[in-house]
Parts: C-alpha cells; sequence; structure tokens
C-alpha cells in the first residue's frame, strides 16, 4: 500500500509536547515514523528485512457510542507487520483512539473496518485488527514468557548505555535452547521515559554465555530507542556475533496510556503467541 512521501521524525509529533485530549474521530492524529532512518543506522536495508516479524500492539482503553448513543467497551489487538515502512508513534496512536470516545458508529465491525483502513494508511501496509468483547476474555490468565530465565545470575556491573555485540559470547556447542529476561529497560529517544518489558531469546546455534547475554540486554538501560528497534538491534547483534542457524527475539512491553507493544523477530515463520504476561 503506497502512501504519501513522509518527513516524520520523532522529534516532531507529540511525544513530549501538551496536548488537547480530543473526543472525536480524527485520522489526522496518527504520526507515522519510517523504520528505515533507524535500520539504516544497523545496516539494514527495508527491501531485503534480515528476519521476519509482526509488533503486536494491545489497546485496553478502546470505547465509541452505538448510533443511540449508548458507550461500547473492547479489547483491541493491532498486527503491524514489521516490512511495513513505518511504525506508528505510540502516543499519537493514543489521541487516535481516544476520538473514538465520542464518536457513534454503527456497529463494532464498522469501528474495525475504520481501524483497518487507518492503520494501514498509517503504516504503509495492511494492519490486521481483532476486536474483543470484554467477556471474551473472562478468566484469561497471565503467562509468563516460556524459557529459562537468567535474571538470577550474580556479578557487578556498571555499563547501562551502549549495548555492545562484540560483548556476546558463544561456546562450540551447538544447543536448542530459549532464554529469558525481565530486566531489559530502555527509555523513549524523545521523552526519555522508561520502556519495560521482558525479553525471550529461542535460538539453535553455538551456546549463548549466559551472563554476557544478561550483561549485554543491561546495556539497554539508559540506551534510548523505541521498542521496535531495540528489538531489532538485538535480533541483528545475535544473528551477526553468534551466528546462530535460528533465532527469534520477541519483548513484551509494559503498558502506557492503555496500550502495550510487543515486537516480535526471528529468522523463521510464524506467529507469537499474545498471552498477557504478569506485568502486563
Amino acid at each position: 500500500m503506497a502512501i504519501e512521501p513522509l518527513n516524520h521524525a520523532a522529534e516532531t509529533s507529540t511525544l513530549g509536547k501538551p496536548v488537547t485530549y480530543g473526543d472525536h474521530y480524527d485520522p489526522g492524529l496518527l504520526f507515522p515514523i519510517p523504520r528505515a532512518r533507524n535500520r539504516q543506522a544497523l545496516g539494514i536495508n527495508d527491501a531485503a528485512l534480515p528476519f521476519r516479524g509482526v509488533d503486536i500492539w494491545n489497546g485496553y482503553e478502546l470505547s465509541w457510542l452505538n448510533l443511540r448513543g449508548k458507550p461500547q467497551v473492547a479489547v483491541a489487538r493491532f498486527d503491524v507487520p514489521a516490512e511495513s515502512p513505518n511504525l506508528i508513534e505510540s502516543k499519537s496512536f493514543k489521541l487516535y483512539l481516544n476520538g473514538f470516545n465520542q464518536t457513534r458508529m454503527a456497529s463494532i465491525q464498522a469501528v474495525q473496518q475504520r481501524l483497518i483502513d487507518d492503520l494501514s494508511h498509517a503504516a504503509g501496509a495492511r494492519i490486521a485488527v481483532e476486536l474483543i468483547d470484554l467477556q471474551a476474555l473472562e478468566g484469561a490468565a497471565l503467562q509468563a514468557l516460556p524459557g529459562d530465565c537468567i535474571d538470577a545470575l550474580d556479578f557487578d556491573i556498571d555499563a547501562f548505555s551502549n549495548p555492545d555485540q562484540h560483548a556476546l559470547q558463544c561456546a562450540d556447542a551447538i544447543v536448542d535452547e530459549c532464554l529469558v529476561s525481565h530486566l531489559l529497560k530502555s527509555n523513549c529517544p524523545v521523552t526519555g521515559q522508561p520502556d519495560w518489558a521482558s525479553v525471550q531469546i529461542a535460538y539453535q546455534g553455538p551456546r549463548l554465555d549466559r551472563e554476557a547475554l544478561l550483561r549485554y540486554l543491561i546495556a539497554f538501560r539508559q540506551h534510548n530507542d523505541f521498542h521496535e528497534h531495540c528489538v531489532e538491534r538485538i535480533w541483528l547483534d545475535l544473528w551477526r556475533q553468534c551466528r546462530p542457524t535460528r533465532l527469534t527475539v520477541y519483548a513484551r512491553y509494559t503498558r502506557r496510556g492503555g496500550l502495550d507493544i510487543n515486537p516480535w523477530r526471528s529468522s523463521e515463520p510464524g506467529q507469537p503467541d499474545n498471552s498477557r504476561g504478569p506485568r502486563q
């Protein structure tokens, strides 16, 4: 899906700026940010991505009015493909969703189609949207990311701002394992606000040194970047440094403003599970 050329740097978005929260539908609030700028810094060619992927957004504050004025609510899932030219800046996404609050819509299907059309236009690719009735979520259990948690490793550390792929180490032994850490934190590149996540790394290849991996992940703690680009950097650094035959990196970020973002990047086809983690 082609869209008009963009000059949308994050610095010109609504991030970190006072805004008026409107309550009527306005698709012009959506602020696309080209992925290419950050990917070029990592040596990633947008035309030939080295990974497959999707960014799963979950929205917990979606509401609109039916044609008689009665409020309706739903939980929303948005799947943004990694190959889309643009990501959508999160604050603009929240403002856009908030605009449905006093907007009358004929049906939940009409809301869904409006979301698909607007978000697909902004991202430059087809966005899948699912609206879920709250009753369908009753009894849904929280699920931690499966895998061996490496957070109990004990060591001194004072590097919190410069994740370096060369710090990653691996042994000759070939393994097939899944590792998890809940210590991933980065900062919004515009506002400096913290972004918290659990991350899962599933791979087949030379055995990762777990202490070196945890040190590398902790080094994102004062690093400034968007969720999606942090996960792409982790995937690419592991792919280049340790040369696994199979690699998947999946981060589940805590929500802000009713939205959580969960980037998944993999050398393999498939789709990630979207179960809420304990911190979500």
